[in-house]
Order: C-alpha cells, then structure tokens, then sequence
C-alpha cells in the first residue's frame, strides 16, 4: 500500500479523484488546502481527512508521497519544504517557472536520496505503448519528423470563468492564461516526444501575444503569449514542431512521420485515443493529391488514406478511463462524465503516482526521473519565452535515456507484420503510374 497526501485541492484535484475506484493500492491519508473551506468540501465529498497545516501534513510520518497540486507560483516552496522534510514528492508541472529553482529542487532530492517526480503522466498510457511499439516494430521504417498540435479553442469565446470542477472548484483560468499556454500545455507533447527520441539538443521558437481581453478579470502580466511554436531538434536524429495556443480550434493530434510511412494520434488528452497507422503507397500518396478523397475520409479509405486504426496495447491501468465510479455524483455529472471519456477526453491521473511508487517498492530506477522532467521544465520555458522575434537556443539540460513502458515491446502484437495495404492500393499502383506519364 502507498499512502499519499495531497497539498491543494482545486480544480485539478477532482480530476485526480476520478480514477481512485482503480488504484487500490493507493490510500489517501489526507489532503490540506490553504483554503478551509476546499478542503472541507472535498475531505466530506471524498471522505478523507483534513489536515488542519502544511506542517502538520509532513509530520505524519506513514506518507510515502507529497503530492503538490498547489497553483505553479507555489511549487518550489510546498515541494522543498516536503523534501526537507524528508518526503518524496510528485508535483503537478511545470516544476516551477524559475529554472535555477527546479535544479535546486532535483538537487535537494538527489542529496537526500528522495524521489522527485510528477506530470505528465501520459508516458504511461495506451495510446502512447501503442505508438512505442509500432515505432519499436518499424511499422514506419525510419522516424524522421514529428507534427504536434496543442491548440486548445480561442479563450475569449468559451466563457472560462463559469467552470468548474465537480465539487464546485473554479478553473483556474486566470492562472492558465498568466503563465502561458506552453508552460501549462507543452509538456504532454514533450514527454511524449523526448521519452522516444531522447533529450532536445538545440531549438527555435516563437511565440506571441495574439488575442486581447480573454476575461473580464484583469491579468498580470496582461499579454502573456498566447500562441507559440517551436521547432525541437532531438538526440534521435529527429525533428519536432510543436504548437500552442489559446486561439485556434481544438487539436491535440500528434503525428510521427516516417520515411515508409506515419503514425498518428488523434487526442493527446485521451489515454486511449485512437492510434492510426499508414504505410505509404503510390496509390495513397497520388490520392491525396485530390479534394475530394483528401477530405472525405469515408472514400479516402479505400485508397489507404489515412491508413488503419490500431489495436491499442494494454496496460496494468487501462480499465481506470473506462468508467468513472466517484462519489456523490448527480445524474448530469455521470452522463458528462460519460461523454468526456467517450468524445473528449480521459486521463488517469494517479497513473504517474502508481508508477512512481511501483517503481520504489521494487527497488528499480524511477520510471520518469526528475532530470527527465527538469528538461521538459527547461524546453516549455524556453519555448514560451522565446518572443515574437523568435530564439534560437541549446538547452543547458539533458537525460539518459527513458525505458519504454514495462511489457510494452513485449507485446505479441508485431504492427509492422500485421499492417496490410488495401485491395485498392495494391491493384492501382499501375494505373497511376500511367496517369503519371505523357
């Protein structure tokens, strides 16, 4: 059993709470929140203790892990308190918006043989041990280039303020447009790229302040860029471009290009979002070239656009996004919360704990170590501070490498071996090769 404390309790918290029913071998000891009045409703909505001080948390001696789900600005100081009091921490990302302080952070648990980790967990999840393996089979050939969309709607037209979680906790969308849609977003794509491809090695970014008056609260700072791109030359001999916004319409995809074909993703929030395979033809590539087949998907098909949905891999967790058992839910919050898994998206938050902690218990390396997760910190600072004059830049951060998902490329299904073209593709190669010529 590990035994876990949460430090906060906003809006983020109910979303972790939505998957306790599947991690029974996580006991939550308590929770504490520098507004009472939080913790209160959820210590009675979730039926957990309360714990009246941060001090009085980190004396209880039986936590395994501080898990720091306070706002950004007041990460370094919960989690160096609980690693100087001896507790290992998982934080919410980033680490912190100061680089100097996330090293001293990595430092101090070093130092004192603590574990220092935390979000995103989403290196765990299906979709992603699906992705690995089909890399792993060369269902692809050779991965060269990597598309990744973190677009998440324009800001000022979906009435944010009127969120909230359900047991009545505002999003905290003053914070998410203060601190920037790279540093709140760009890490799911990032542990994703960087846990595959390795560390970034050199980048060029750009991001900039687009859109005016989001909400009617006032901001500060007030034009924190609200778009950002960045190109990411990774160890693998890869490159990413990464894109995030407040501005355009929803898309999370993620695409892995190969020189055989391309791999694609379409929801990065969803744990088990449909994995798609395409191995390159005569026949798909020439059926892009046309409107019509280009964006009907229905007769794009049968001329291998888009190629194949995979069979996802599955994992020690999966069951956890496919039903959610909270407590005291109305009828409207159960069919919400059925349409989110369905349509929106699904995420298992205690994930990266359970890991963390299976990890420890079998005396194996941490699964996502905290110098990982320092240069993700370093890669989202620099990309969102990287202006509408554009940066070019060598992070100063590095990590060895990052083992795939245990059972992952065990996994009996070979996707490279499976993959079969349509009929179509395999008996109008000819034809287009004549349509091709004089």
């Amino acid at each position: 059993m590990t035994r876990i404390a949460f430090v906060g309790c906003g809006y983020v918290f109910d979303i972790y709470m939505r998957t306790k029913w599947a991690h029974p071998e996580i006991e939550i000891c308590g929770v504490f929140d520098i507004d009472l009045t939080r913790s209160t409703t959820v210590a009675n909505h979730y039926a957990v203790k309360i714990y009246q001080s941060l001090d009085l948390l980190l004396a209880d001696t039986s936590i395994d892990f501080v898990i720091n789900l306070t706002n950004i600005q007041s990460h370094f100081a919960v989690t160096k308190q609980a690693l100087l009091s001896g507790r290992n921490v998982y934080s919410e990302k980033p680490f912190t918006t100061d680089l100097s302080q996330a090293k001293e952070l990595v430092d101090l648990a070093n130092a004192k043989g603590l574990i220092l980790t935390g979000a995103p967990c989403n290196i765990f999840t299906d979709s992603i041990a699906t992705l690995w393996k089909a890399l792993k089979d060369g269902a692809i050939g050779r991965p060269v280039l990597i598309y990744a969309e973190l677009d998440d709607n324009p800001a000022h037209l979906m009435n944010l303020e009127a969120v909230q979680s359900p047991t009545g906790a505002p999003f905290p969308v003053a914070e998410e447009l203060q601190e920037g849609c790279t540093v709140e977003h760009i890490g799911y794509h990032l542990a994703w790229i960087c846990s595959m491809f390795g560390p970034v090695q050199s980048f060029t970014g750009f991001s900039k302040y687009l859109v005016e008056k989001k909400i009617s609260k006032p901001l500060h700072p007030h034009d924190t860029a609200d778009v950002s791109i960045a190109c990411l030359n990774l160890a693998a001999g890869v490159i990413a471009r990464v894109t995030c916004s407040w501005v355009a319409p929803r898309n999370h995809g993620f695409r892995v290009i190969g020189d055989q074909g391309e791999i694609w993703v379409d929801n990065i929030f969803h744990d088990q979002s449909a994995v798609y395979l395409e191995r390159f033809s005569r026949v798909s590539l020439a059926a892009r070239k046309t409107y019509t087949l280009r964006n009907q998907p229905l007769f794009g098909s049968i001329f291998g656009i888009g190629g194949r949905r995979l069979r996802l891999v599955r994992r020690w967790k999966s069951h956890a996004v496919e039903s959610d058992k909270g407590a005291n839910r109305s009828w409207k919050q159960k069919f919400v919360s059925w349409l989110r898994r369905r349509e929106i998206y699904a995420q298992d938050k205690l994930l990266g704990i359970a890991e963390a902690a299976r990890a420890a218990k079998a005396g194996q390396p941490q699964p996502m170590p905290a110098e990982f997760l320092l240069h993700l910190n370093e890669i989202a600072l620099l990309v969102q501070r990287s202006g509408p004059n554009g940066v070019a830049a060598v992070p100063s951060t590095s990590f060895e490498p990052i083992s795939s998902p245990s059972g992952v490329l065990n996994h009996a299904t070979n996707y490279s071996d499976t993959y079969s073209p349509r009929l179509t593709e395999r008996y109008l190669t000819r034809i287009v090769d004549v349509l091709h010529r004089r």
